[in-house]
C-alpha cells in the first residue's frame, strides 16, 4: 500500500482559482489493490478511483465547485483527469458536487433510479443553479456491473438505509469495497430521515456489507480513515446498542427535550461523537425514527 499527500498544488492553484466558491482540497491519496486508489480531502466524501487502460471509473465527487482540483488530483495518479464513469453512491452535495464539471468534460453518470428523482425534485439552490449537469444519464435498480480494467465492479443498492438511494461498490477482485455513507468509520452515522433513510435499513446495510467482505478487504468509508470489515461491524453493534436504549424511552412517552436531559449515550460520547453528528444529534436521529416522526436531527444543536 502506498500512501502521500497528492503534489497537486501547483497543477490545481488556477484550477481552484476558476472554481467558484470551491475551497481549497488537500488530496491524501492511497493505492489500494488492483487499480483502485482512494482519495480523501477530511472535508468530504472519500473517492474511489479505479485506473486502467479501459479508462477511469471515479465513485463520489465531493463538493461543488471543486470538480477542477479533483480532475488535477486524477491527472496526478493516471495521466489524464477525466473519468470514463463517475458513479454517485447517493445524493448529497458533498458526494455529487462536481457531477456537472465531469458531465460537461464528458464523462457518463450513473446513479440509482431515486437519487435521479431526488435530484429532478430537489430545490436545493447549488443543484437548481445546474440541474442537468447533476443529473445521470445511466441509472440502475438492484446493482449495476462494469466490466473495465480486468476489473468486475458492482455497483449494489442497499434500500432505506442512510438514504432511499445507497449503493455500495464492491470492486470484486482488489476485494475492495467502497461504502458511500453507509460506513462513517468510527463516528456516529448520518442517517438522512429526510431522504428516505431509516435506523433498521442502515443496520441491514452495514450487515449486507459485512457478509461480503473478508478479513483481507480494504474498505473505504464515506466519511473517516481506510477501515476493515470489522469497523463495519463496529458501527453496527454501536447502532443497534443505542437503539435500545433510546427506543424504551420513546415508547414510555418521553419527548424529545427529555431524552435529551437524560443523556443517554453518555458512554458513546467520547469514542462515537463528531462535529457534524454529535451525540445529541445520535439521540435525535434515533428518537425520530423510533417514533416515526419526520424529524431533522442536524436542528438539533450539539451544546446547551
Amino acid at each position: 500500500m502506498k500512501v502521500w499527500i497528492a503534489a497537486v498544488s501547483a497543477l490545481a492553484a488556477s484550477a481552484a482559482a476558476q472554481a467558484q466558491q470551491a475551497r481549497e482540497l488537500n488530496f491524501e491519496i492511497t493505492e489500494l489493490r488492483g487499480g483502485v486508489v482512494m482519495l480523501s480531502t477530511g472535508v468530504a466524501g472519500n473517492l474511489g478511483l479505479l485506473v486502467g487502460d479501459d479508462g477511469l471509473l471515479l465513485v463520489d465527487d465531493q463538493l461543488p465547485g471543486t470538480g477542477p482540483q479533483i480532475e488535477a488530483a486524477i491527472e496526478s495518479i493516471a495521466g489524464e483527469g477525466i473519468p470514463r464513469f463517475v458513479l454517485n453512491t447517493h445524493w448529497h452535495g458533498d458526494h455529487i458536487g462536481a457531477n456537472p464539471h465531469f458531465h460537461d468534460a464528458g464523462s457518463t453518470i450513473a446513479t440509482h433510479h431515486n437519487i435521479r428523482t431526488r435530484i429532478e425534485e430537489s430545490d436545493l439552490e447549488f443543484i437548481e443553479a445546474d440541474r442537468e449537469g447533476f443529473l445521470p444519464i445511466l441509472t440502475f435498480g438492484s446493482d449495476l456491473h462494469f466490466h473495465m480494467n480486468g476489473e468486475t465492479v458492482r455497483a449494489i443498492h442497499l434500500p432505506d438505509a442512510h438514504t432511499d438511494g445507497d449503493a455500495i461498490v464492491f470492486f470484486e477482485n482488489a476485494n475492495v469495497l467502497h461504502m458511500g455513507d453507509i460506513l462513517f468509520s468510527g463516528w456516529f452515522p448520518f442517517i438522512d430521515l429526510q431522504s428516505g433513510g431509516t435506523v433498521d435499513g442502515f443496520i441491514a446495510a452495514l450487515e449486507a456489507a459485512y457478509e461480503m467482505t473478508d478479513e483481507e478487504t480494504q474498505v473505504i468509508a464515506g466519511h473517516g480513515p481506510l477501515s476493515t470489515r470489522d469497523d463495519i461491524m463496529a458501527s453496527a453493534e454501536m447502532i443497534r446498542e443505542t437503539r435500545a436504549i433510546i427506543s424504551p424511552m420513546v415508547e414510555a412517552g418521553m419527548s424529545l427535550p427529555e431524552v435529551l436531559a437524560a443523556d443517554p449515550l453518555a458512554d458513546y460520547h467520547d469514542d462515537w461523537t463528531w462535529g457534524f453528528i454529535c451525540t445529541p444529534r445520535m439521540v435525535a436521529t434515533l428518537y425520530f425514527d423510533a417514533a416515526g416522526e419526520d424529524g431533522n436531527p442536524r436542528a438539533i444543536p450539539c451544546s446547551p
